[in-house]
């Protein structure tokens, strides 16, 4: 009995107690798990995720000079003197809808350079609107016809972080992924890593991750971008 023992054994028994009693409740020394390090065969790892996030965005000196392409934009948008602001109008405007880099019917617009290295990073006002879509493509995103395809985010050519109204998602080759979020962002920041093959969409006012995907990058990736109710704009 627990009684009759000496100081020692008291002790002894004590930390065989305790012990039992943190193995019982889980929270013995902390043990090695793919989660907790910087494993990249180990995708869902949300440690990794923000803190390589936490890193780029503390280490990443502003955001890329980035403007839209006047070429590749739809007859249904209107592009700033700037070349920052992109102007949904549900009627068509005069251009030429034989210009093979125009999109002609979808509501898009591409930024002038793509890369295919390093870490980009760019920010989006996107207060005005409640319809809107903005990622990276390929420059073989379909741009011609109504088609589902030509949509951003239904080929397998774009990723792109997309709202509509109150629902939020991230869209690529058709799979819609909901994002869950308690207000909309006044602004969005868009984070490539080409290498590390990673697309990450985080709100630059708190730094929160809004939604990251991991993906295998084969050709170069522009900036690219939607807008069907108002305007969004590039930001400094």
């Amino acid at each position: 009995m627990i009684t009759n023992l000496d100081d020692q054994a008291l002790v002894c028994a004590e930390q065989e107690i305790f012990e039992r009693t943190e193995l019982a409740e889980g929270i013995l020394e902390p043990q090695e798990s793919l989660k907790l390090n910087f494993n990249q065969a180990c995708v869902q790892s949300p440690l990794l995720h923000r803190l390589w996030a936490s890193a780029v965005l503390c280490c990443v000196a502003g955001s890329q000079e980035i403007h839209i392409d006047e070429k590749t934009i739809s007859p249904h948008l209107s592009l700033s003197e700037d070349k920052k602001t992109l102007t949904f109008s549900p009627k068509k405007g005069k251009v030429n809808l034989d210009c093979p880099e125009r999109f002609d019917h979808w509501p898009n617009a591409l930024a002038t350079l793509a890369f295919r290295s390093g870490i980009c990073a760019w920010k989006v006002s996107v207060e005005q609107s409640c319809a809107y879509k903005l990622g990276v493509c390929y420059s073989s995103v379909p741009r011609k016809g109504s088609a589902n395809e030509g949509r951003l985010g239904f080929n397998a050519a774009s990723w792109v972080f997309s709202r509509y109204d109150k629902e939020f998602r991230f869209l690529h080759a058709g799979q819609p992924r909901a994002v869950e979020l308690l207000k909309a962002p006044a602004e969005i920041g868009v984070l490539v890593d080409y290498a590390g093959g990673e697309v990450l969409f985080y709100d630059p006012d708190s730094c929160a991750i809004l939604f990251s995907h991991r993906e295998n990058f084969t050709e170069p990736l522009y900036p690219v971008f939607a807008v069907a109710h108002q305007s969004i704009s590039l930001v400094q």
